[in-house]
């Protein structure tokens, strides 16, 4: 895998004229990425109107139109507001989201016309001679034309996360990101030509995978989608055969078809997907995957980096601790040359640039950039002196008794320590110790213990010294945070699995063992969240199950994040996590609600298959009922606060409501129809009494899943059943449904009312203890 060389060499100092680039442009040689923001406009119109569903539909509706039976057609009424509705919230959210996205674009500095310019990544053209510095993906294939000590991670392209240094004429492609040192690169292969996009955008790919509710929900219509056709064709020729009436076997065919379709379901689970990204959108939170925000929901253990999660990330030089022989001030010219001379921005480079040191003059052989494998930075002199800075542990050789208890006391306080030191023919000196200091996060305290009481583990993992991390994370109300371990005195072949298990706090880690150690506790069971917002963190937010990025700290970290929090406030946790669990408590609280009639529907017409009948009711007889008992409470309901923990048991959870109510629709609808089969009632009769049951049978259901009854639950669950006593009081024309109010059959609806409650609970009883309680419901 070979870059190819530009034919021709763009000056390194200049770069390319305004000129050049507009013929690149004109060219089409821009870095438009393959992949888009999100879904496009017409992709989501059409994703809501070609499904097989609608298909189906409009089957049925046909075959109804020509039967004459018009108002058998109202079955659409739900079905188009199904279309709108989730076409205008999910278009709602995708112009929101895209306009947050384009806010948080990423831009890379480029030379053109001898200035450096921040570009947006799609604006880069070919031949542009891009900026790279550590945390930056890079933003397409190219040739390093100069380098200061680049090191990459091409671990989206290879699967191998070592680090590749890289010099000068070498390959870099898209998708890789620096994670030490600087380089100029000129851009040689852009947008669909680069070798990332030629795999399909592979890198940008989400690393989730598809979420459990919406595997579930899809599984559910998998199923449905091989039994309602040939159940229909069965029921129509069954029925047909014995009755000889066409038109009437398919207006009682089409009633079962319809009812087996959870129309709603799908929809209602994508609504609320696509509200909850629009909700964290308003509080400056970028959600790059809808399925993240149910997995955030779930997620129970949550790792935590220290630096710009507990911490702001704001570090402050508070002591320098010279060696004997040594002063402050060289101390602090070796620390302030080491940064000069690698060129670094991250925080703890900050913080010793404002100590505003003078550097040395002398000429550099060589750069040691620095690395979160090494832990150090530093170069080398002309002379042939080597100059490092860096964690204490990882590069003093054989430190004294006074500087480990030097070391030991300032992590005790919580600052971070940072050892200079001088090589010369192989022999280190020790120069000094830098102390500084990280400032907690005023709400830490606050946001960490509504974490802690909503059952989430909390978990730090991170590159500073074990016990300075665990001071820092106690001042934040963290607690056991004296249970830390130092990675870097763990083997190789240490079985993580127990580590994970037995220790709180992680210092010195490594980025591959932070992947390693979320590795470890997925195999333990755990659903796992990952914060972080430096380079150092991206291997193990890519390993993790949902991943948040603080915003501002590295392009890589936050192309590999599922939420971005723009405001850069980790306070907004508390906000996501009740969020995606409104939204997933929500949807398998309401989803009950259409597998019943799913359920019943497929069950009725395979008895009425076998008894040889046409099937007990008409589409537009339904009409009332699914819209007063499932169709509009449920998306009332699914906005209602609920951020209880996820219990994992959507199929338990949803068939304790949703079997009983079928089960109890099915006895009333085939006693009603054995009654009118004895008495020689009519169909009309037999039909209103058997959707007045599956109505009433739903109250029992929507009452059920409605607790606690809230006053605003109580009103629109009264109002409801207020608009279904006039919907059979005066719709004979428009429904086809006969008064409830007919004096013959007073008996039989009292009846129905007053069994239908205990029938229910009944059921309900019966199925959790003899069934539910027995079945493995994973």
């Amino acid at each position: 895998m070979k870059v190819k060389q530009p034919e021709v060499y763009t000056n390194i100092n200049s770069g390319l004229t305004n000129q050049e680039v507009t013929k690149k442009i004109a060219a089409g040689l821009t870095n438009v990425q393959i992949k888009k923001l999100s879904r496009s406009i017409p992709q989501i119109l059409a994703d809501n109107i070609f499904t097989l569903f609608n298909f189906l539909n409009l089957v049925i509706a046909l075959l109804i139109g020509w039967t004459g039976s018009y108002r058998n057609l109202f079955f659409l009424g739900p079905v188009l507001a199904n279309i709108i509705i989730g076409s205008f919230q999910q278009i709602r959210a995708k112009l929101t989201v895209d306009k947050i996205n384009l806010v948080n674009e990423q831009e890379f500095t480029v030379i053109r016309d001898n200035k450096e310019v921040q570009v947006p990544i799609e604006d880069l053209v070919q031949d542009d001679i891009v900026i790279l510095k550590r945390g930056n993906t890079i933003p397409a294939d190219g040739i390093i034309r100069s380098s200061n000590g680049l090191q990459t991670n091409e671990s989206s392209i290879t699967g191998e996360a070592d680090t590749i240094e890289k010099f000068e004429n070498d390959s870099v492609y898209s998708g890789s990101f620096a994670i030490a040192g600087q380089a100029k690169i000129q851009l040689t292969q852009v947008g669909m030509n680069s070798f990332v996009s030629k795999l399909s955008n592979a890198v940008s790919q989400e690393k989730g995978s598809e979420s459990i509710l919406m595997k579930i929900i899809n599984n559910i219509i998998k199923i449905l989608t091989y039994t309602i056709v040939p159940i229909g064709l069965i029921l129509f020729f069954r029925s047909f055969l014995k009755n000889g009436d066409v038109a009437q076997s398919i207006l009682g065919t089409s009633a079962s078809v319809i009812g087996m379709i959870p129309e709603g379901l799908v929809l209602l689970t994508a609504v609320a997907l696509a509200t909850g990204a629009y909700n964290l959108s308003k509080k400056k939170i970028l959600v790059r995957s809808l399925n993240a925000i149910e997995t955030l929901a779930r997620v129970d253990t949550l790792c935590l980096d220290k630096t710009g999660t507990i911490t702001t990330g704001k570090l402050t030089v508070k002591k320098i601790h010279p060696e004997a022989s040594f002063d402050e001030k060289f101390v602090k010219q070796v620390a302030a040359t080491i940064v000069e001379v690698t060129q670094e921005t991250n925080a703890t480079a900050q913080a010793i640039k404002k100590l505003k040191s003078e550097t040395f003059k002398e000429k550099v052989s060589e750069v040691l950039p620095f690395s979160s494998e090494t832990k150090y930075s530093g170069y080398i002199g002309e002379s042939g002196t080597k100059y490092m800075m860096g964690a204490p542990e990882f590069i003093i050789d054989n430190p004294t008794a006074e500087t480990k208890d030097a070391v030991e006391k300032a992590a005790e306080k919580g600052f971070r320590v940072i050892a200079v030191l001088r090589c010369v023919n192989d022999k280190q000196e020790l120069l000094g110790l830098i102390f500084i200091s990280d400032e907690v996060r005023k709400q830490a305290k606050s946001t960490f213990s509504y974490l802690k009481n909503q059952g989430i583990d909390l978990k730090i993992i991170s590159g500073d010294n074990p016990v300075t991390v665990s001071n820092v994370a106690s001042q934040a109300g963290i607690d056991k945070t004296d249970n830390y371990i130092d990675m870097s005195t763990v083997p190789e072949d240490a079985d993580y699995t127990k580590l994970v298990d037995k220790y709180r706090v992680f210092g010195r880690v490594r980025p591959k063992e932070k992947s390693d150690l979320i590795a470890a506790m997925q195999k333990n069971g755990l659903t796992v969240g990952m914060t972080g917002d430096g380079v150092n963190d991206v291997l193990a937010m890519r390993q993790s199950d949902c991943s948040i990025a603080i915003a501002g700290e590295s392009d890589a970290a936050e192309s590999s994040a599922d939420f971005v929090l723009l405001n850069r406030n980790f306070d907004s946790m508390i906000f996501m996590l009740n969020e995606g669990r409104r939204v997933i408590n929500n949807v398998e609280r309401v989803a009950s609600l259409y597998l019943i009639k799913t359920i019943y529907s497929v069950v009725l017409s395979i008895v009425f298959i076998f008894l040889g009948s046409g099937y007990p009711f008409q589409p537009s007889q339904l009409t009332p009922v699914n819209a007063l008992t499932v169709g509009i409470p449920t998306f009332i309901l699914a906005l209602e606060p609920n951020y209880r923990p996820p219990a994992g048991r959507f199929m338990r959870n949803v068939m304790e409501i949703a079997l009983p109510a079928a089960i109890c629709n099915i006895i009333l609808i085939l006693s009603i129809n054995g009654i009118g089969s004895w008495a020689n009632l009519s169909f009309k009769s037999t039909s209103t009494m058997s959707v007045f049951a599956i109505g009433i049978i739903g109250y029992c259901a929507l009452i059920s899943i409605s607790n606690p009854l809230i006053i605003r639950k109580k009103i629109m669950i009264a109002a409801s059943m207020l608009l279904f006593v006039i919907a059979f009081t005066y719709s004979d024309k428009l429904f086809g449904l006969q008064s409830i109010f007919d004096l013959r059959f007073t008996f039989i609806y009292i009846s129905i009312l007053l069994l239908a409650w205990p029938l229910f609970m009944f059921m309900r009883e019966v199925l959790g203890r003899r069934v539910f309680s027995k079945i493995n419901w994973k």
